[in-house]
């Protein structure tokens, strides 16, 4: 059974940073590339980031742009989002979301939410 449990979020105050991680288990995490998504109340759910399943490539959503930085380690089935900077608008519940590259698959986590706030 495929799961993915995301941790890290939390209460932070704008200018703070968080960093969230993802532990995937049930399948090969190499062969998958990995997304991180977020959900703001009232928002349809959109994508931040995403690294490959070799780690080699990232690309970034332009507003976390220069403030984010995905990253994995394939050895732990870990996949990280650093988020330095924060600001209110920030403030969702974050998924992390695999997707296959080698192997076929789509895989979501349960959501960790983060809070931007004084």
């Amino acid at each position: 059974q495929v799961q993915l449990v995301e941790s890290g979020g939390g209460l932070v105050q704008p200018g703070g940073s968080l960093r969230l991680s993802c532990v995937a288990s049930g399948l090969a995490f190499g062969n998958y590339a990995v997304h991180w998504y977020r959900q703001a109340p009232g928002k349809e759910r959109e994508l931040v980031a995403v690294i490959t399943h070799a780690g080699d490539r990232a690309n970034y959503a332009d507003f976390v742009q220069g403030r984010f930085t995905i990253s994995r380690d394939n050895a732990k089935n870990t996949a990280s989002l650093q988020m330095n900077s924060l600001k209110p608008e920030d403030t969702a519940v974050y998924y992390c979301n695999v997707r296959g590259a080698v192997t076929p698959g789509v895989y979501w986590g349960q959501g960790t939410r983060v809070t931007v706030s004084l």
